[in-house]
């Protein structure tokens, strides 16, 4: 959500961030709005202080005997042109708000302009990727033929876009969330957190889901929404709170199944488990001071870093360009991890700053300054630490062998048991 004071303060300013993301000049409806409900609500406290002279002078002239009638008439008139105000100021605030709701963050300057991902920036490359002896498989190839990634039975139970994993390979996703886990809240600083799968409306409005991308989301019969993932539950943890200065930053983890519906994404990634309605992810997120959150976005990408660094995978730091950075973001750092069966670099992580934008919506502030009376809107960090889906294809591609079988990264061993190798 934007304050409306820096639309006021330079609509041109703001035309022109908007026009970034490829949103059409808006400052000049808003402010019409905005101009007409400040002259409403300045009509409407003139005409309350009216009514209370006038309701002194009508008791004093009814005390002594005058005739009140002029003033009772002016009275009921009055209350009239109260209540048609009283209903027009709050239509026009939600007026605003409803313009301002659909409308993305400010982009950091640093964010470069293009139309979409072939903009964005290689900002590093770690690793190099391995050289193959035979042609390397791509991950459901592998899983298939060692009979533990089942899609036909997840297409019975459920339809399309979901997986039934088995035996060992199954046991390699468990231990990829136990692994991330312990690093994000032993080395890194995270609370660990257990958060509802199910939420309010208000609090996927919070961060941004609605009301723009709700065709995008699963809605229970009862209002409720399934989660896109752990953002939605951490960050709304501050929800209309007031936190102390000296707590921040609040840096959370949670691993969380996460349901998407994928609406926009028909025949992309049909096969396999790249894009699923169902996935589990570990989630980063981090309530932070607005003068070091940027320190904050760095601690937070490289945290996904070394978990890619650990499990012995390539991968890329990519900055996103304005037409691929999210709705809520102010700037977005992708980790894309090579994946050599398809022999391409794929996103495993997206680490954002969304700013105040968050903030705003959610009415999540700070107390602090010196007098520690001073109150501003924090800001909020999200970031994937990483999706346990794609960092499980990455690993069976990056440590396919010719037999078939899979090398367990030595980082997962202590997770499985002493586990080395993954076959049939």
């Amino acid at each position: 959500m934007h304050d409306i004071r820096v639309i006021r303060a330079d609509p041109a300013a703001f035309d022109a961030a908007m026009a970034r993301r490829g949103v059409l000049p808006v400052a000049e409806g808003i402010l019409t709005l905005d101009t007409d409900r400040r002259a409403s609500q300045t009509a409407l406290q003139e005409k309350q202080a009216r009514r209370n002279v006038l309701s002194r002078e009508i008791g004093q002239g009814k005390r002594s005997g005058a005739d009140t009638a002029e003033l009772e008439a002016e009275a009921t008139a009055l209350r009239t042109e109260m209540e048609a105000l009283e209903t027009k100021v709050p239509e026009l605030d939600l007026g605003i708000r409803r313009i301002l709701e659909t409308l993305p963050n400010v982009l950091d300057a640093s964010v470069p302009d293009g139309r979409d991902e072939t903009a964005n920036v290689e900002l590093k490359r770690i690793g190099s990727p391995r050289a193959f002896n035979f042609a390397p498989k791509q991950h459901f190839e592998i899983g298939e033929a060692l009979g533990m990634m089942d899609f036909p039975t997840a297409a019975k139970l459920a339809g399309a876009r979901f997986t039934v994993l088995r035996g060992p390979l199954a046991r390699m996703e468990r231990a990829l969330g136990q692994f991330m886990l312990d690093q994000h809240t032993q080395e890194r600083g995270y609370q660990e957190t257990i958060v509802p799968s199910l939420v309010n409306a208000a609090a996927v409005y919070g961060t941004g889901s609605l009301p723009k991308f709700e065709e995008d989301l699963f809605k229970t019969t009862d209002g409720r929404y399934l989660i896109p993932t752990a953002e939605v539950p951490l960050t709304n943890t501050v929800a209309g709170d007031i936190v102390a200065e000296t707590a921040l930053p609040i840096r959370l983890t949670a691993l969380t199944d996460c349901f998407r519906s994928e609406a926009g994404a028909a025949g992309r990634d049909t096969r396999g488990m790249i894009r699923q309605h169902q996935f589990r992810k570990v989630e980063l997120v981090c309530i932070a001071h607005p003068q070091k959150s940027w320190d904050e976005h760095e601690w937070m990408t490289r945290s996904g870093e070394l978990i890619l660094e650990q499990l012995g995978l390539p991968y890329r730091r990519m900055l996103l360009s304005s037409g691929d950075t999210g709705f809520a973001s102010a700037r977005t750092h992708d980790l894309e991890v090579w994946l050599p069966g398809q022999g391409l670099y794929r996103e495993i992580s997206s680490c954002s700053n969304c700013t105040d934008f968050q903030a705003r919506r959610m009415n999540a502030r700070f107390r602090g300054g010196a007098d520690g009376k001073t109150i501003g809107f924090v800001h909020t960090l999200n970031g994937s630490g990483v999706a346990l889906g794609r960092a499980l294809i990455a690993v069976m591609e990056n440590y396919q062998q010719a037999d078939g079988s899979i090398e367990v990264p030595e980082a997962l061993r202590p997770y499985m048991g002493g586990l080395e190798s993954i076959s049939g």
